[in-house]
């Protein structure tokens, strides 16, 4: 019998008959009183058992979990009985959970009779039941409209073909939401569930809790469902337990992991200056469910997104840019914003949006979170609040990924140490990310100031460092070469690429002409590592491209040096971190610079051997000036040195351009370049799809252009039309 659901006849709630240990009423602190009845047995539990049970209780490490579960809650099901009935909000999500945690020994399943000596000696052995009841109309009007409660309670009075049919009008499109005639008996219970688990939790009575009810509910918006959501289970728990205990539970921490956002708790909190929501979830540029709302006045889950009026830094958004996080990026979340948040933040209570679609092994998730991961994070949230912890069930849709990671969570607040994990290292995409959410956060949180930089304090006279390398590099190459800045006639390129591009004198005159387009230098600086403090002097730029205009310079080549930064200055700008531009706006740049280049100078010019060189983002350029422009007959040659995307040259225009290419390339590969452990890239690579590749044995765009230096100068010399004497230095000879 141990382990085996009973009919939901025999077993209302879920558990073995007989019924798992029960939560009782419970006096101040957390101690039971002596006047209850056990509600499971009917049997008066006498003044010695009692005054022994307060003994043993008297400490809160010693209190119980609890566990909330009702097989009712089953019942909830998709009226639309199609051929492929199955939906992701599968009724047997709850009772697979349930089963993990009887299968693990967390839930008694014993007989009576040995109830008395378990809460004796051992009451925090087994999750004591928190039985579930239905929510009033009072409680779910807290947060929801009165219209949208009469909207669910009126499902009961609709026929079956009715249900069928309004489920195939909702389970589409941003709604996502089936519809049942039971949906409205399990929906409330969902929410009663709930409300008793986090009760119970704030009460005392148990030292922390875990609901397992459905259907789900943050994305229940005030006056809509949406997302399987009919009712928002946490917030209305947050509020019934904020007015019944305003003096214990006055602030609630809501950590939402599950993978999409909850943007009905966002927005029933957004102003609210006593909820602190943290949500960690996938946005993808509003593209991933539940998106960006058709109101534009609705916030939606970016990281911009931080509460308004009294409620602004009560909301914080960690929107992942993409699927396929994991262990790493979740555990840094925690760490960097998470944690230092909640702790600034003190909540009296914190309760757990615990969807996990996160969870490695869910298909609609896509993410890669472990159940060792999940106990983690949930331990750590133990560290709040004195350890009153509530974690309600959200989303989740692998019966196995849920069991296991539902399983660990419970473990951990049980109290089992979680287990040890090896963490992989950080997406650098999350990385930026939550850079960027510190960014966000610090002008509401002191935790989060560290390190970000108040732009406007610093004052009218205050540069970007890009913008001063290369003000020193036009002075440096001013006084070595005499180079001058070329003018660009065009107003907003001009602004946009002012000192950016610059040349030596008398190019026009040139027989022999280098156009270099390149990263700005790489800049690498030590900080402090008490204080995390940066000094100039620990501060280091390395220009590969220098040592090149050197030589050209003194080959008598005349040179266009055109720097293309990671960001364009703006006079507005405000942020302290700015990502650098997107492949799109950084296409964009390069090509209106490189083409206005070659149309207003470098095609005007009587060049006998002109010679591209792009170095590492930048050399997009190359590619860029091949395909809009018929210059390949002008060119002597192209070197490119690349760390990042490699470019394959062709033009539905000009069918012989990629074989051009191939033959008067020479491509400098990074050695760890991801196309050296791809065999099929390889093959691609020898076929010379991407022009003439060679593997450099060094890492990195500096030290590849000074390791091969002297071939790249060899292969400019074999490809320059003679000119008598001169073509090299004696350095060079």
């Amino acid at each position: 019998m141990e382990g085996e659901d009973q009919a939901m006849a025999d077993a209302p709630n879920g558990f073995d008959d007989p019924p798992a240990v029960s939560v009782v009423r419970l006096g101040d602190g957390g101690i039971p009183g002596n006047n209850d009845t056990n509600p499971d047995t009917g049997e008066s539990q006498t003044s010695d058992s009692t005054d022994e049970l307060v003994k043993s209780m008297l400490r809160r490490s010693q209190l119980p979990t609890g566990c909330c579960y009702d097989d009712r809650m089953k019942l909830h099901a998709n009226a639309d009985f199609g051929p492929t009935p199955h939906h992701p909000e599968d009724p047997r999500r709850i009772e697979e959970i349930m089963k993990m945690f009887k299968k693990a020994g967390l839930v008694f399943t014993g007989p009576d009779t040995e109830l008395l000596d378990i809460l004796r000696e051992t009451p925090n052995k087994y999750m004591w039941r928190i039985p579930a009841r239905p929510a009033t109309k009072q409680e779910i009007c807290m947060v929801h409209t009165p219209r949208h409660f009469e909207w669910v309670h009126g499902l009961t009075g609709m026929s079956t073909e009715e249900l069928r049919h309004l489920s195939q009008q909702l389970d589409q499109g941003r709604d996502s939401l089936y519809v049942g005639g039971m949906s409205y008996e399990a929906a409330l219970l969902a929410a009663g569930g709930c409300i008793e688990t986090c009760k119970n939790v704030a009460a005392g009575e148990v030292k922390n809790a875990f609901a397992i009810i459905r259907p789900p509910g943050h994305h229940a918006e005030p006056d809509t469902g949406m997302g399987f959501c009919l009712l928002n289970n946490v917030p209305i728990s947050a509020k019934v337990c904020q007015h019944e205990h305003p003096d214990t539970c006055r602030k609630v921490c809501i950590l939402d992991w599950d993978v999409h956002h909850g943007n009905g708790v966002q927005n029933m909190f957004y102003n609210d200056p006593n909820i602190l929501y943290i949500s960690l979830h996938v946005y993808d540029n509003g593209n991933f469910y539940p998106g960006k709302p058709e109101n534009p006045m609705i916030p939606d889950g970016d990281i911009d997104k931080v509460g308004e009026g009294p409620g602004q830094g009560k909301n914080v958004n960690i929107a992942w840019p993409s699927q396929g996080m994991g262990d790493g990026e979740y555990l840094a979340a925690f760490q960097k914003i998470v944690m230092p948040i909640a702790r600034e933040f003190n909540p009296d209570m914190v309760i757990v949006s615990a969807g996990f679609d996160a969870a490695d092994g869910d298909e609609l998730g896509g993410c890669f979170v472990t159940p060792a991961c999940y106990a983690h994070m949930t331990h750590m949230l133990m560290s709040l609040a004195g350890g009153k912890v509530a974690v309600c069930l959200e989303g989740g849709y692998n019966l196995k990924a849920i069991s296991t990671s539902a399983l660990a969570v419970a473990r951990t607040l049980m109290g089992e140490p979680p287990p040890k994990m090896d963490i992989p290292p950080i997406n650098k995409e999350a990385a930026k990310l939550l850079a960027r959410v510190q960014a966000a956060q610090a002008p509401f949180w002191e935790c989060m100031r560290p390190g970000v930089i108040d732009v406007l304090g610093l004052g009218e006279h205050a540069s970007r460092l890009h913008d001063v390398i290369r003000g020193y590099q036009r002075h440096m190459l001013s006084q070595k070469y005499n180079m001058v800045p070329l003018f660009i006639q065009r107003e907003h390129l001009y602004k946009s690429f002012e000192n950016q591009v610059l040349v030596t004198p008398g190019l026009q005159a040139k027989k022999k002409i280098m156009f270099i387009i390149h990263d700005p230098p790489e800049l690498k600086v030590m900080p402090d590592l008490v204080d995390n403090t940066v000094e100039p002097h620990n501060g280091f730029i390395s220009d590969g491209v220098t040592a090149y205009i050197d030589w050209a310079y003194k080959n008598d080549f005349g040179v266009v040096d055109a720097n293309v930064p990671h960001y364009i200055t703006r006079p507005q700008d405000i942020d302290a971190h700015t990502p650098r531009a997107d492949e799109k706006t950084l296409q964009r740049q390069i090509q209106e610079l490189v083409c206005y280049i070659w149309d207003n100078y470098l095609q005007l010019y009587e060049v006998e051997d002109l010679f591209v060189v792009g170095v590492g983002n930048a050399y997009l350029g190359v590619k860029i000036l091949l395909t809009n422009r018929d210059c390949k007959s002008r060119i002597a040659g192209v070197i490119n040195f690349v760390t990042g995307n490699l470019r394959p040259v062709k033009s539905e225009t000009d069918p012989d351009l990629s074989g051009w290419y191939r033959q008067n390339s020479l491509v400098f590969v990074t050695n760890d370049h991801a196309c050296w452990s791809d065999a099929s890239l390889v093959k691609k690579v020898n076929k010379r799809r991407f022009g003439g590749v060679r593997r450099s044995p060094e890492v990195g765009i500096n030290r590849m252009m000074e390791v091969h230096g002297k071939d790249v100068f060899q292969y400019i010399n074999e490809r320059t039309t003679p000119q008598g004497s001169g073509d090299t230095t004696d350095e060079e000879k």
